[in-house]
């Protein structure tokens, strides 16, 4: 078994595939978002093994067996769209657990069998939840498995502080590559990465700028919870990880927007991923265009292009549901509240608030 140990430290062992887990690089993108001398800096995530969450599950795990909550050979329980799976994979064959991941039908084929193939075993719900949808239906199947395998342990990404916190290293990593930021933007999901890069950078960077970059059809902000074909961001619960507060805006991307975006990136940048890198290139670029001379942007894709492959990628999948030829706008719809109405394409509202706590306007959800 290899010892235990976090992602971008000194590793025990030079041979460990943790050693390929962090120091991931940056590259500047302006075309064609902006035109130079404007553009954002990009941390690409998908030099990791799995992707951004490799980080969150090593680190995760290694909180777990800290704490004796997780036992040597126990099995790990967790559930998953994607990326997260992959790094708990990975955990899994270097810590000697045996994973059980939870998924649903819109999981790519060619995930699944990376998956499967890196020793993992799926679940795959067959029904929504009728109020949370799949991701709740997902969280009680996870219930249902801690119960019936002994000694199982689940990670629990939506409401783990430890997700938050694995990204102290990234935050530091990105601090000293760029040494400034003035504006971070990230996608949301479980609000892991978003909330714990902009609290490690703030300790340096007491002035940075949070942008969230979430899906239409996703109810974090405060939105409606609709069927959503972008894996990876948004969701259909209230996860705790989000830190509302920590936010000055937040944009709400379109499928077909975000498509666009990763497929330019790929023509133009060659480097490029899946659902979030195209939104958060979307709005990234946007802010590169217009914010002052000297803004220093900053942001996190999470993942490269290869689980896209039958979806962001494929023709055919794009085609059968309306995702191709629709360039975005040049700039986002904008709104006072993200309760005021329901959106559909890319939309940004300054005004972040917890809409567990907040009071929701009588309209919400209407169209106009």
């Amino acid at each position: 078994m290899t010892k235990l140990s976090l992602p971008g430290t000194a590793q025990a062992s030079p041979r460990s595939v943790l050693e390929a887990v962090g120091n991931t690089p940056v590259l500047w993108v302006d075309e064609p978002f902006a035109t130079a001398p404007a553009g954002f800096w990009a941390k690409l995530e998908g030099f990791n093994p799995g992707g951004i969450k490799d980080r969150a599950a090593l680190h995760m795990v290694a909180r777990a067996h800290e704490r004796g909550v997780l036992r040597p050979g126990a099995p790990v329980v967790e559930s998953t769209s994607g990326t997260l799976g992959l790094g708990l994979a990975l955990a899994g064959v270097l810590h000697g657990h045996p994973v059980h991941l939870v998924t649903d039908p819109g999981m790519e084929p060619i995930m699944e069998r990376m998956l499967a193939a890196h020793g993992a075993v799926l679940h795959v719900v067959d029904r929504p939840h009728p109020q949370g949808g799949w991701q709740e239906a997902r969280r009680q199947k996870v219930a249902a498995l801690l119960t019936a395998l002994p000694g199982s342990w689940s990670p629990d990404q939506y409401n783990n502080p430890d997700n938050v916190a694995a990204y102290e290293g990234l935050a530091a990593e990105l601090a000293d590559q760029l040494e400034h930021i003035d504006v971070l933007v990230c996608a949301v999901g479980t609000g892991g990465h978003s909330s714990g890069i902009a609290r490690g950078l703030r300790r340096r960077m007491p002035r940075l700028r949070l942008v969230g970059v979430d899906t239409i059809g996703s109810t974090i902000f405060g939105q409606p919870a609709r069927p959503r074909l972008m894996r990876g961001l948004g969701s259909s619960i209230y996860p705790r990880n989000v830190d509302y507060a920590a936010f000055s805006e937040v944009h709400w991307v379109a499928p077909g927007e975000a498509v666009w975006s990763a497929r330019c990136l790929a023509v133009r940048q060659f480097a490029t991923g899946g659902w979030s890198v195209g939104a958060v290139a979307l709005v990234a670029g946007w802010l590169a265009r217009t914010r002052p001379p000297g803004t220093r942007i900053a942001a996190v894709f999470p993942d490269g292009p290869h689980r896209y492959f039958d979806t962001v990628f494929n023709d055919d999948y794009c085609r059968a549901h309306g995702l191709l030829g629709a360039r975005p706008p040049t700039r986002p719809d904008t709104i006072d509240a993200a309760g005021s109405r329901e959106v559909t394409r890319w939309t940004r509202c300054t005004t972040v608030t917890d809409p567990t706590q907040a009071p929701v306007s009588s309209n919400a959800g209407a169209q106009r």
